[in-house]
């Protein structure tokens, strides 16, 4: 692949055929009680039955898989929420490299036991822009490289195997709602199914308090930051986005959307309690978007939810009613 040219449809299935056997086919399942509770018919691509908890393994995995020896060398280093933290951990140590992680504090202390546990060093430093500084400057002082959780050719591909799936298992989806934190997944994912279907839409859906990409889009620049990150979707609150991201990301996103907080935590409940899916905030803001209106309903029941991640805290579960 060339150090700037977005993947390709052959480049995702090259992955995806990369990654079989060692990543879950998460199945796409309807709820009829969630239908109920919410008057809304969806179908759901349930990565929070991956590996890890979350749609990051295949990403990181196809990283680690495509790594020459040089890269792997010196050891690893990233700075994560968590769930990329997580699924990086788990790769690296297929290839018995060593991992550093820099999380910004406030991560979820489940996310921090579960990298360790896995073999990698964490270090809990600032907010996320401090976090991604102290990256930066392990890279320069211990001769690290950096896996970016998001803004890396390699690890979009390896997320566009979502896409490839999706056609197959659901030929009659209209419009796919997917949670935006970096944008690595809508783009890969994306990239795989615009290829093969440019009639259906994808809508990106961002916390209204960390509307990220969205304001990349808005400042036609892949560069530009918000001030301040603040939302209870702490999976999808990256100071910045990133060139390949907003670049795949124009190119296969049919729209931006942000959802509010109360959204989020009651589309969150809902899919605990109506769909029986144990799912982090951040993979709830799909349903977030169709509950409050945010997006009209595709006809025919042809909207699709990505379910990204099921890594949540057990005290989280009653900020769903609380409302922290």
């Amino acid at each position: 692949m060339e150090s700037d040219k977005l993947p390709d449809l052959e480049t995702i299935r090259q992955a995806a055929e990369r990654l079989q056997g060692e990543v879950v086919r998460t199945p796409v399942w309807r709820s009829e009680d969630l239908e109920h509770a919410t008057g809304h018919s969806v179908q759901m691509k349930c990565e929070n039955l991956q590996r890890t908890g979350s749609f990051k393994p295949r990403g990181a995995l196809n990283w680690v898989l495509t790594a020459a020896e040089s890269e792997l060398a010196g050891g690893l280093v990233t700075v994560s929420a968590g769930n990329h933290a997580i699924a990086l951990a788990w790769a690296a140590a297929t290839m018995k490299t060593p991992l550093t992680v820099v999380m910004p504090e406030g991560s979820s202390e489940l996310k921090i036991r579960r990298s360790r546990a896995l073999g990698a060093e964490v270090i809990v430093h600032g907010r996320i822009q401090q976090a991604v500084e102290l990256c930066h400057e392990l890279v320069a002082t211990r001769g690290l490289t950096l896996v970016h959780p998001y803004n890396d050719l390699r690890v979009m591909t390896g997320q566009g195997a979502v896409g490839l799936e999706l056609l197959d298992q659901c030929p009659d989806m209209r419009r796919i709602l997917c949670p935006v934190g970096g944008g690595g997944l809508v783009s890969g994912l994306g990239l795989a199914v615009k290829a093969c279907r440019p009639d259906l839409e994808i809508v990106g859906v961002e916390p209204v308090g960390a509307a990220t990409m969205g304001h990349a889009w808005q400042c036609n620049d892949p560069a530009a930051s918000l001030d301040d990150v603040s939302t209870w979707a702490a999976s999808l609150a990256p100071a910045v986005v990133g060139e390949h991201t907003w670049r795949a990301s124009r190119q296969v996103v049919g729209r931006m959307v942000t959802v509010s907080e109360a959204a989020i935590r009651e589309a969150t409940r809902l899919l605990l309690t109506e769909a029986r899916l144990f799912v982090e905030p951040g993979a709830a803001v799909g349903l977030a978007a169709l509950l409050e209106g945010t997006v009209e309903p595709a006809p025919q029941g042809g909207d699709l939810l990505v379910i990204t991640g099921g890594n949540l805290d057990l005290d989280q579960v009653s900020q769903c009613e609380s409302g922290g």
